[in-house]
């Protein structure tokens, strides 16, 4: 959304701040001990592994660490199982946020998820009240300088992308959940590599915060619930004006 781009800003900024500090690995793994669990060890055989295993590559995580989470979710490995899990929230400004968290105790997650959301102005949700108002996708991010809008646009979709659009340094192709390794694969066979691949929530809707205070709010409610140990992704449908970007700074 031109305009109202400062919180896409503010995401890339974390997401380079995570991958320095770890966090990035740690995601990584446990969506990789995911796939492995649900659809199988084998990369040739389990669409979401393959590609939480090129994310994990496109991070330079080691090939050490790969391994010892695909038999983490094969059971080779012992330890605690772990499951996914999906809140739903209200936060400041009548915003809706998905919070997904992979977790060996549902109960410890719920209430500290709970606890989090009380203490930084947020609520836990009923199930289905939040969830409506996003959709379920398959994610690409290209570098921006990969070609113009309209060879990007060509490119996605005669690999069979549903749409793409501009996001800062980015080109951001989106695809059908079951679509997003196959699109991800027949770009790269055009010269078209990956910045991430991922599935996301895409809100339907977004609201745009040009209030200074609740704009701080937010971004320290995403910041404190995405920093949580074991909280995965953190989905929400706001934008932040850029009239107040230099306050928020």
């Amino acid at each position: 959304m031109a305009g109202h781009n400062k919180w896409s800003k503010i995401k890339r900024g974390k997401a380079i701040t995570d991958a320095k500090r770890g966090n990035a690995f740690s995601k990584l793994a446990k969506e990789i001990t995911l796939a492995a669990k649900h659809g199988g060890g084998s990369p040739d055989m389990n669409a979401r592994l393959r590609s939480a295993i090129l994310a994990a590559r496109a991070a330079n995580m080691p090939n050490d660490n790969i391994d010892r989470a695909i038999k983490k979710g094969t059971g080779e490995l012992g330890g605690a199982q772990i499951e996914e899990v999906v809140y739903e929230a209200y936060a400041p400004g009548g915003v809706a946020m998905m919070i997904e968290v992979v977790t060996d105790n549902r109960n410890r997650s719920f209430n500290d998820i709970r606890v989090l959301l009380s203490k930084n102005q947020g609520t836990l949700a009923d199930s289905g009240s939040v969830a409506y108002l996003f959709a379920r996708l398959g994610e690409i991010r290209l570098d921006k300088a990969a070609g113009t809008e309209d060879q990007i646009m060509e490119a996605a979709l005669e690999a069979g992308a549903e749409d793409i659009q501009e996001d800062g340094d980015d080109w951001v192709v989106y695809t059908a959940t079951d679509q997003l390794f196959q699109v991800a694969g027949a770009l790269r066979e055009k010269g078209l590599n990956s910045r991430s691949q991922k599935l996301i929530q895409q809100p339907q809707t977004t609201i745009t915060i040009s209030d200074v205070a609740t704009a701080k709010a937010l971004v320290n409610l995403y910041d404190v619930l995405d920093d949580y140990d074991d909280t995965q992704n953190v989905h929400a449908n706001f934008e932040i004006d850029d009239s107040i970007a230099d306050q928020l700074d």
